[in-house]
């Protein structure tokens, strides 16, 4: 995965962290948490703020 696979990333978040509620994130956490999955390789400097907005916005759809 690459970071532009926002759906895919948000599939993962869904699955690798289910007591997380992505609505109370720190951008922080969720770009580290991004980079923790096993399938991402991606470069971690790739990222920005609309990105990492648009994978917590995915995360949440997911979960409705």
């Amino acid at each position: 995965m690459k970071w532009v696979d926002i759906n895919e990333i948000a599939i993962e978040l869904t699955e690798n962290y289910p007591e997380i509620d992505p609505r109370y994130i720190l951008f922080t956490d969720l770009h580290k948490w991004i980079l923790s999955l096993e399938d991402f390789e991606d470069e971690p400097n790739r990222s920005n703020e609309q990105i990492l907005e648009a994978i917590q916005m995915a995360w949440m759809e997911e979960l409705e």
